[in-house]
């Protein structure tokens, strides 16, 4: 008995794995989502596939069903689940963060929990937002909440996140956990405020008051809210020492990729200084350098060496550096330009034609185009011409490596207008449609699992790309 007893005393500490703790540092955490939300939703499925060809700004050269819209049922399910899998670290970051009275990094948790929320819904449409993450309290099967309820709930998040950030009361350190801005309070308030223009702008055709009393109040009150107005406050995921998604794809398959027709036509014929930057020039034409985009999806996959690959600051060939972009400050003073366009006051930000140049500027400045070189593009091509198609086109070319943002725009304007159905889809429903896709497919994983919650969703949904569009796409382009 002595024995037995004497050993069964402790039996809970040696039944204690070490190297498997049971509580989690938040800014541990931080840094976890911040890693996996740029591994994972900028990698070659979910970004390159998929979102960067609907855009109209990549195309693939080799092995090109994706491009064409014939996507992969396991793939899908995997991009759901590491969407939620994901925001689910993102709310026990924020319950920690409460707990231990770190109102700071309970913000920034916020911030990014309203990121990833609106990647999710962009992707799908109406999805669990307001039920997630919740299979702690019993609910396995989360109800679907509609765009129309989640794009002004996340502009609520980002407002609480921002006030409460400008409190002189905020406390707490972010730690090492933040990979982002190394601890920077200013940029990730910077952060928060550009991504609120950002929501508030996408429903600007289809909910103009919240969209601009959003704007206005962040515009209005700078020292309150603050927003990202140089390219040194840029969020950008840093890679060094290990492989950036795009780079480390390159490694294994450096032909599978390259800039599509619609992205170069469009850099030539502007006399675009980026063009270089973005693409690098055909392998095959020897005696003059040419760049020459492929048609996105087309009937046979390409000759590589007669088309252009994308350009080595985006898809680094060394394999160990990169950046995976979240928020450019050229996407900032676009939205103010197209605030101005639409009447509403912008504080002391600038005119519509001085915003435009200075988000044109700034583009061109990210990817180290001389200060010569921009004053003759702004006084040539790229002249504003008071247009929003010349507003949104500009923006455009900007988002490039920002595949679900420069679809977004797309979807919303439908600039660039030269984009197009893939020609070589044998998808049986994508000659029927005008435009490339509006949303993307239910994984089927929700469809099996969560049937019932998922079922008044999917059903205005009459094929798995186009049927529903995005709340914002008011294009009515595919009828």
């Amino acid at each position: 008995m002595i024995i037995a007893t004497s050993c069964t005393s402790s039996f809970d500490e040696v039944n204690t794995d070490p190297d498997s703790p049971t509580t989690v540092a938040p800014t541990n955490e931080l840094a976890n989502v911040i890693y996996q939300s740029s591994s994972d939703f900028f990698d070659e499925w979910f970004d390159l596939n998929e979102s960067c060809t609907f855009s109209g700004q990549i195309c693939k050269l080799q092995y090109i069903d994706e491009s064409r819209y014939e996507f992969r049922a396991s793939t899908n399910n995997n991009e759901w689940y590491y969407l939620y899998r994901t925001q689910n670290t993102v709310v026990d970051l924020i319950k920690n963060a409460q707990a231990a009275g770190n109102t700071n990094l309970s913000n920034v948790g916020k911030i990014w929990k309203a990121q990833l929320a609106q990647i999710t819904t962009d992707r799908w449409r109406d999805v669990p937002y307001s039920d997630m993450c919740k299979a702690s309290t019993g609910t396995y099967s989360p109800k679907y909440d509609t765009q129309e309820t989640i794009y002004p709930a996340l502009l609520s998040l980002l407002k609480e996140a921002a006030d409460s950030l400008a409190l002189s009361s905020a406390t707490g350190s972010l730690g090492t956990g933040d990979v982002l801005y190394s601890g920077d309070l200013t940029k990730w308030k910077k952060y928060c405020n550009s991504l609120r223009l950002r929501i508030a702008m996408r429903i600007s055709g289809i909910d103009p008051t919240l969209a601009k009393s959003t704007v206005e109040e962040i515009l209005k009150n700078p020292a309150t809210y603050p927003i990202i107005t140089s390219n040194d406050d840029n969020a950008f995921y840093k890679w060094t020492g290990v492989s950036e998604p795009w780079a480390a794809y390159y490694l294994t398959r450096p032909d599978e990729y390259g800039v599509s027709d619609v992205m170069i036509n469009t850099l030539s014929s502007l006399k675009d200084p980026r063009l270089p930057v973005y693409a690098l020039p055909t392998k095959a034409d020897t005696l003059a350098t040419t760049y020459r985009g492929y048609v996105i999806g087309d009937t046979a996959e390409a000759v590589v060496s007669k088309y252009s690959h994308i350009g080595t600051r985006f898809m680094a060939h060394d394999g160990l550096t990169g950046f995976t972009p979240y928020f450019r400050a050229c996407e900032t003073y676009f939205t103010i330009s197209e605030a101005n366009m639409l009447g509403w006051n912008t504080g002391s930000y600038g005119t519509q034609e001085s915003a435009y140049d200075k988000a044109v500027t700034l583009s061109l400045t990210e990817n180290s185009v001389s200060d010569a070189d921009i004053a003759t593009y702004l006084a040539g091509k790229g002249k504003y011409d008071g247009t929003s198609n010349q507003l949104y086109l500009q923006e455009w070319i900007s988002l490039f490596k920002q595949g679900m943002e420069a679809w977004s725009l797309y979807r919303r304007t439908g600039v660039p207008t030269s984009n197009y159905i893939a020609p070589g889809s044998t998808y049986a429903l994508a000659k029927t449609h005008k435009t490339p896709p509006l949303r993307y497919p239910y994984p089927q994983t929700e469809l099996d699992l969560n049937t019932i919650n998922v079922k008044s969703s999917n059903a205005d949904v009459v094929d798995n790309y186009w049927g529903k569009p995005m709340w914002w796409d008011l294009r009515n382009a595919d009828k």
